[in-house]
């Protein structure tokens, strides 16, 4: 006899639960919304239903993925970021709700009505850039990246999204003078795990985000020490340097800030109310 949809979400969250997943019984409704393509609220009437074979075979699946503790975003191929779908895959890291602080901190610092140009280092699947541009229908941005197959994911993000005359994305390193110089804003969510923190990771990031984008260096902070550098050398009076940071690295990002004569404009906590971003401005 077929499970009801209670049933078999009940089923799901015992095995996510097994397997060491977060929130196991939450996973367990989200994939069961996924499979079977329900709202939450036709999902509660539809409880005690029986599941079709269709919508069966799809839930199980969309728990065999999670229970190897595979990214979730990788089985639904999007990942949702400030109001935007973001494309994702094993070519960049994936978007996180945590990271749209930044973003919120960014747009003070860009006006609304004026054409700016921003400059995203690092900038992976693109979503940080894209989400600006989303806000600021004058602005224009470059991203830049390291990886090939990073911006090849970017590239598509913006064409998904109509911004490919807006965006460009560049591979090289994040020390080109003319880049920084023409730039009203610098943003960046530059890899900041210190490496033998990375083996302690959750297996869907550590196994399946790209390393580039999580390994920090010995204490986490090299990426920090580069931008910083270039941001005191290279970025124009007035314009603003906006970075992600992990939720004990507000004090020694603040402290590299200020040595190198930027001035704190700003910081934000996430959703857990971990410091999460800091912004400065060069004078």
């Amino acid at each position: 006899m077929p499970l009801s949809h209670g049933q078999a979400m009940q089923q799901a969250a015992q095995r996510l639960m097994a397997a060491g997943v977060e929130a196991p019984l939450s996973m367990a409704r989200n994939l069961l919304k996924w499979a079977t393509g329900f709202s939450a609220i036709d999902l509660i009437q539809r409880e005690p239903d029986a599941m079709s074979a269709e919508h069966a075979r799809q839930y199980e699946t969309a728990i065999r993925h999670v229970e190897a503790r595979r990214p979730v975003a990788h089985l639904t191929g999007t990942a949702d970021f400030y109001g935007l779908v973001i494309k994702s895959d094993n070519r960049a890291l994936i978007p996180r709700p945590d990271s749209e602080v930044v973003i919120d901190l960014a747009l003070e610092k860009l006006p609304e009505k004026k054409p700016v140009r921003i400059l995203d280092l690092g900038t992976g699947s693109g979503c940080l850039l894209l989400a600006l541009l989303s806000r600021r229908p004058l602005a224009q941005g470059v991203g830049i990246d390291a990886s090939a197959d990073a911006l090849s994911l970017a590239r598509e993000n913006a064409s998904l999204l109509h911004m490919t005359d807006r965006a460009r994305f560049d591979i090289g390193n994040w020390s080109s003078p003319d880049a920084w110089q023409t730039a009203d804003l610098v943003i960046s969510n530059p890899p900041y795990i210190a490496t033998s923190h990375i083996a302690a990771l959750a297996p869907e990031v550590r196994d399946h985000d790209p390393g580039l984008a999580l390994d920090g260096g010995k204490d986490g902070l090299d990426a920090y020490r580069e931008i910083i550098s270039l941001a005191a050398r290279h970025l124009k009076p007035g314009a603003s340097l906006v970075l992600e940071i992990g939720f004990d690295q507000k004090f020694d990002v603040s402290g590299l800030l200020v040595a190198a004569g930027l001035t704190i404009t700003g910081h934000r906590t996430d959703l857990g109310k971990n410091d999460r971003a800091i912004g400065a401005i060069r004078s």
